[in-house]
C-alpha cells in the first residue's frame, strides 16, 4: 500500500542541541530527504532554497502571532507586551505603517551619509584593541559598534551607552533563547520597563525640540494612526533589532575567516573585496538561522497540505547551504557571484536595516585586515546556547598592528 505524503516525511527538532555547534550536517540530511519536514506539534519545516524564498514572501504566511504564544515563553509581563508590538512581529496593515514611521533612516542613500562616522567608530574600537594587543571580539568590537551606532542614529547621548547596553542584552535573552528561566523572565520585564521609561522621555523631549534623528522621524507618524505605545516600543526594537544580528555578523564572519585562512589571507590581500566578503559570510554562517510564519491559508508544498493555523519553520541557514541554488555550498568563497542569500529574510519583513549591517560588517572587515598584521584565537571560543540566532557570547583574540 502506497503511504502518504505525510506518513513518510522526516522529522525535525529545531530544539536540538546539537544544531548549536554545527546545524549544517543536520541540514544537509534534512534537504537529502526532501523539501518538507515535520517538526514539533503544528510545525511544518522547510529546508530547500525555492520553498524557503517563496515562503518568505508568501502573502498566505504571516509573523503575527497570538499573544498566547509568546506567553508561554516569557510569561505575562511588559516583554510579553513588547513582543506583540513590535515590527518583525506585525502583519500588515499595523507593519505597514509602522515601516513606513521607521524606514526613512534606513534608505541607502541615508545609510551611506552614516558611513564616514561608522568608520570612525571601527577605528576608535580597533585602535584600542591593537593597544591591548588583544581583545574579546564579541564585547569589545562586535556589541559596541552597532550598539554605539544605534545610539547615534537615534540620537541617545552617548554618556549613556553603558547604561542601555545591559538591559539590550537581557532583551536579546528574551527574544533568541528558545526556553527561559525564571530569572531570564524576570530580567527582560525589568529591561522593557527601564527601556520604555527612558525612551518615552527621549520621544517626549523630540515633541518639545524635535531633530533630524529617528526619533523625531518615528514622531511624525502618529498622525498617521501610530500610538505612541507603538512608537516607543518600536523605537526600542530599533535598538534591539539593530545590534542583535549586526553582532553577530561581525562574530560569526570573523570566525568563518579564521577557520579559512586562505580566505582571510585573500581579503587581505584584496580589501576592496570587503563587500562582497559581507555578503558570502552571510550566506556562510546566517545570524538569523530559522523564521517562523503563521499560517493564515491552506498551501500545497510538495504534494504535502499544510493547513491554516500551523507553524511554518523556514530554515534559513538551510536554504543558504542548498546546493540546487550554490555550487559548492560549504565552501567558503569571498568572491562567491551571484549570492541571493536570505540571511535578511524577505517580503514585507526583509530586514530594514539591512544597508546599515552590511556597510558595518565591510567597513569592520576592511579595517581588521588593513590594520591587523596578525588575529588568531587566544582561548576557545563561547557559543550563544541557541539554535534561532546563531552567535557567540565571548571569543578572545590576539591582534597585533600591521
Amino acid at each position: 500500500m502506497d503511504r502518504s505524503p505525510v506518513a513518510s516525511l522526516v522529522r525535525f527538532d529545531t530544539d536540538d542541541p546539537a544544531l548549536i555547534d554545527d546545524p549544517y550536517r543536520a541540514y544537509a540530511r534534512l534537504r537529502a530527504a526532501g523539501p518538507v519536514a515535520r517538526g514539533g506539534p503544528g510545525q511544518w519545516v522547510f529546508s530547500h532554497y525555492a520553498e524557503v524564498s517563496a515562503l518568505l514572501r508568501d502573502e498566505r504566511l504571516g509573523s503575527e502571532f497570538p499573544q498566547a504564544v509568546h506567553r508561554l515563553k516569557l510569561g505575562d509581563g511588559p516583554a510579553c507586551d513588547f513582543f506583540t508590538r513590535i515590527l518583525i512581529d506585525r502583519d500588515p496593515p499595523g507593519h505597514t505603517r509602522l515601516r513606513q514611521a521607521m524606514s526613512r533612516s534606513f534608505t541607502p542613500s541615508a545609510v551611506r551619509d552614516l558611513r564616514d562616522r561608522v568608520a570612525g567608530i571601527v577605528d576608535d574600537l580597533i585602535g584600542r584593541a591593537l593597544d591591548r594587543g588583544g581583545f574579546d571580539l564579541v564585547g569589545d568590537l562586535a556589541l559596541p559598534l552597532p550598539v554605539t551606532v544605534v545610539c547615534s542614529l537615534l540620537g541617545v547621548p552617548a554618556d549613556d551607552l553603558e547604561l542601555v547596553r545591559p538591559r539590550m542584552v537581557d532583551l536579546a535573552t528574551g527574544f533568541g533563547e528558545l526556553t527561559l528561566t525564571q530569572e531570564q523572565r524576570v530580567a527582560a520585564d525589568g529591561a522593557v520597563e527601564w527601556l520604555r521609561a527612558y525612551i518615552g522621555e527621549h520621544l517626549d523631549h523630540r515633541r518639545r525640540h524635535p531633530t533630524s534623528d529617528q526619533l523625531s522621524l518615528m514622531l511624525e507618524a502618529e498622525s498617521a494612526g501610530v500610538s505612541r505605545a507603538d512608537l516607543v516600543d518600536n523605537a526600542i526594537f530599533l535598538f534591539f533589532a539593530g545590534f542583535e544580528t549586526t553582532t553577530s555578523l561581525v562574530v560569526n564572519g570573523t570566525m568563518a575567516l579564521l577557520d579559512h585562512p586562505d580566505q582571510l589571507a585573500r581579503l587581505r590581500a584584496e580589501p576592496e573585496m570587503a563587500t562582497h566578503a559581507v555578503e558570502e559570510l552571510l550566506r556562510f554562517d546566517p545570524p538569523v538561522q530559522m523564521s517562523m510564519r503563521l499560517v493564515h491559508a491552506p498551501l500545497v508544498v510538495d504534494g504535502v497540505t499544510i493547513r491554516a493555523g500551523r507553524v511554518a519553520v523556514l530554515l534559513i541557514g538551510s536554504a543558504n547551504r542548498d546546493e540546487r541554488q550554490f555550487p559548492d555550498p560549504d565552501r567558503l568563497d569571498i568572491g562567491r557571484r551571484p549570492n541571493p542569500h536570505l540571511a535578511f529574510g524577505g517580503g514585507h519583513h526583509y530586514c530594514l536595516g539591512a544597508p546599515l549591517a552590511r556597510i558595518e560588517g565591510a567597513l569592520v572587515l576592511d579595517r581588521l585586515v588593513r590594520r591587523c598584521r596578525s588575529l588568531e584565537l587566544a582561548g576557545p571560543p563561547v557559543r550563544r546556547p541557541h539554535a534561532s540566532i546563531r552567535s557567540y557570547r565571548s571569543v578572545p583574540v590576539t591582534v597585533t598592528a600591521a
